[in-house]
């Protein structure tokens, strides 16, 4: 039984795709908590300092260059927000959006 499929998905997705390695899936799970923790909406909002908390990154470099990869592979949408004090937002991709 599968009791979290976003999860289990995730993870089927990577199993072959070398390109992706533990900051990816760290960042990754971070933002499926948030997804989790909000409800399960999808889109979801994100603050970057909160999301490299939670996946434990600590340079903001590794931070961005994973997104964007992530981005690039097409395991997310993401629409970053220019403006420091307002939220960028994450579309987690073949996840359903809750109604």
């Amino acid at each position: 039984m599968d009791i979290f499929p976003p999860l289990t998905g995730f993870y089927a997705a990577i199993a072959t795709d070398t390109r992706i390695g533990a900051s990816h899936i760290s960042i990754y799970m971070a933002l499926l908590q948030q997804w989790n923790i909000t409800g399960g909406n999808n889109p979801i909002k994100i603050e970057r300092a909160l999301i490299m908390k939670a996946a434990k990154i600590n340079a903001r470099q590794t931070y961005n260059k994973c997104i964007n990869q992530l981005q690039e592979y097409g395991y997310i949408i993401y629409e970053p927000c220019s403006n420091q004090f307002e939220t960028s937002v994450i579309h987690l991709k073949n996840i359903e959006m809750k109604t």
